[in-house]
């Protein structure tokens, strides 16, 4: 295992372990970031199950989408406030993961907030 990895492991970690803490029976917002893509989730923890899901390669967005984008983050935040609106869920804990809160991270964070999610 490289030390890059390492690190990035110990971050994700530290971080989960931080927004279990905080969550206290609410869902946490995972957020994964590739090179050309990004995907959020909707978990509940206590059942084990992902309550909702958006990314850019979904069908509703991918002909919107600029591949990493700050744009595209965007209309994922949106489309998952969205989505979560509807399974029921109005609060969250963000999981930003081992991934720093700026760019393609804070604009998704910020759409979902305007779009009705409070976190």
């Amino acid at each position: 295992m490289t030390k890059n990895l390492k690190q990035t492991q110990r971050r994700r970690t530290r971080t989960r372990f931080a927004v279990k803490d905080a969550a206290r029976g609410r869902a946490r917002l995972s957020v994964f970031r590739s090179g050309k893509h990004i995907y959020a989730q909707i978990i509940n923890d206590d059942d084990g199950k992902t309550v909702a899901a958006a990314s850019t390669v979904d069908k509703d967005l991918k002909a919107q989408v600029k591949s990493g984008s700050k744009d595209s983050a965007t209309l994922v935040g949106k489309l998952i406030a969205e989505r979560a609106g509807k399974a029921g869920v109005k609060e969250v804990v963000f999981d930003r993961g081992s991934y720093k809160f700026h760019g393609c991270i804070k604009a998704l964070a910020d759409a979902a907030r305007e779009a009705g999610l409070s976190f």
